[in-house]
């Protein structure tokens, strides 16, 4: 941990504020996002800087709680990829930060932070297998919640939702859509990831059948 920041958890026993950490990102990091929301900091990083930012903000900030890693579909966003985040907490301090970087769309790979966090090894596994991130040098990046033969990755946005197909929605309307657009257009406000019945599914087969 730096000097600065020791020095500070020992004389006034309080966390760092997000303004200041993003100024000690800045300094420490050679290329980074920094932004602040709702009181918390995110630093975006490349995938190249990955480890080394978690490392950072374990050694220098004192975030020694690795709290949870998660990814998020953004292959329709630029640049094209999976967010993969991070959320670190320190306990002396209690400030806590948002770690951030992008695995490509065409190369979904990302190095395991399991070396620096012992903590991310479920996370990274579920992510694997939710997103299909590989993460480079994991000790086992076997099925955590899936049932062996899944196939797909069940939070990407081009998922195929095939029980809705198979069993009508049993809400009066949608996920996204108003009752007076049901009203107006029944059925033909489909939530992302669901297909189109006359298209795919059972009925698609009595139709090609008929």
């Amino acid at each position: 941990m730096s000097s600065d920041v020791d020095s500070r958890l020992r004389t006034a026993g309080t966390g760092i504020d997000p303004e200041d950490m993003a100024l000690l990102a800045g300094a420490a990091l050679a290329v980074c996002e920094t932004a602040i929301e709702h009181g918390l900091l995110t630093v975006s990083v490349e995938r190249a800087a990955w480890l080394p930012a978690l490392e950072w903000a374990r050694d220098e900030l004192g975030c020694t709680f690795f709290d949870f890693l998660c990814g998020v579909d953004e292959r329709d966003a630029a640049p094209a990829g999976i967010s993969v985040v991070a959320h670190l907490h320190c306990p002396r301090g209690r400030h806590h930060l948002l770690l951030r970087t992008v695995a490509p769309a065409e190369d979904l790979r990302l190095p395991t932070a399991t070396g620096l966090f012992r903590g991310a090894n479920w996370h990274e596994r579920e992510t694997h297998e939710m997103f299909g991130v590989v993460f480079t040098g994991h000790p086992n990046l076997d099925p955590l919640l899936l049932p062996d033969g899944f196939e797909g990755h069940p939070l990407r946005k081009d998922f195929v939702l095939a029980s809705r197909v198979a069993k009508a929605w049993p809400g009066a309307v949608n996920p996204g859509q108003s009752a007076g657009d049901a009203a107006r257009r029944p059925g033909r406000n489909r939530p992302p990831g669901v297909p189109d019945p006359a298209h795919w599914g059972p009925a698609a087969g009595r139709a090609a059948g008929a």
